[in-house]
């Protein structure tokens, strides 16, 4: 039942990104509230972990956890959260310092006055990193996660020394159409939504974010000119029914990064960490180590 509602809600951030009707289902097992099992860490929202770096525009927040080498993690973007990624946290957290960010808007970040594209994404990463670690980091990042990752690597080589991307291809203009409101989010799940704007410190502002970020998502191309300038090492990842970073446009954007490699799992869609965790697991080792 668990796998079946991860699979469904990724799959209306699918419909949402290709402008379709979204399916009718909750998104309880996502809650903050209410992580499942009910003793895991309530990861974005723990606030033995949290800090809050002023990037400049907003107050963006973030969680570390463990000791060791420092790893970044970067959630997906629009219904992302921290608490998503907790699989890999609870994993890496083992043998890395894992240093969780809530991007701009996402959880308890503000939302800042700029446009919330990825270069400014990767400016608030880049200040966290440079306020936890004088070393360069290793980042993990899912989906709006991952283009983050590949900004941030492209715009401060020097900082990331190696990138695993997760369900981010090349993207053209037009690809996707996004058309998001908070009446189609809350026609989802409006608890879970309500939820998540308790976590935000400018609720307010939902609406208004929403709109920024259509109009971004809708105006962007990533393709050669960022990824062709990333230097360390990038794996590439993505479930071979991504829905989100369709299989052409996930090998695109391998070919397009000098030193890439590519990791495919067989069947399985955007969210691949969460129905396939062992095969992502059992893939990325070799590549960290």
């Amino acid at each position: 039942m668990k796998l079946r509602l991860i699979f469904l809600l990724f799959g209306l951030i699918s419909s949402l990104a290709f402008g379709q009707q979204p399916p009718q289902a909750g998104l309880r097992h996502f809650m903050q509230a209410a992580p499942s099992p009910a003793s895991a860490i309530p990861y974005g929202a723990n606030s033995q972990a949290g800090h809050y770096l002023n990037t400049g525009d907003a107050r963006i927040y973030y969680e570390v956890y463990g000791k060791g080498k420092p790893l970044v993690i970067l959630h997906g973007g629009i219904v992302g959260s921290t608490f998503e990624m907790h699989k890999l946290i609870d994993s890496l957290k083992k043998n890395y310092q894992v240093i969780a960010v809530s991007t701009r808007g996402h959880g308890k970040s503000e939302m800042g006055s700029q446009v919330p594209s990825y270069e400014r994404k990767a400016e608030d990463v880049n200040a966290i990193i440079q306020a936890v670690t004088k070393d360069s980091v290793t980042v993990l990042g899912f989906s709006d996660g991952a283009y983050t990752g590949y900004f941030l690597a492209a715009l401060h080589p020097n900082k990331v020394k190696k990138l695993i991307a997760i369900g981010a291809g090349e993207w053209k203009q037009g690809f996707r159409t996004f058309d998001n409101s908070r009446k189609l989010f809350f026609s989802m799940d409006s608890l879970y939504f309500k939820q998540q704007l308790k976590l935000m410190p400018e609720p307010e502002r939902f609406d208004e974010w929403l709109g920024n970020l259509n109009k971004y998502y809708n105006s962007i191309n990533i393709g050669k000119e960022t990824l062709g300038e990333i230097k360390c090492p990038v794996l590439v990842m993505a479930g071979e029914k991504d829905q989100n970073a369709p299989l052409k446009t996930v090998i695109a954007a391998y070919e397009m990064i000098p030193n890439a490699q590519l990791s495919i799992i067989p069947n399985a869609p955007h969210p691949v960490f969460l129905t396939n965790f062992p095969a992502v697991w059992t893939s990325m080792l070799p590549f960290l180590n």
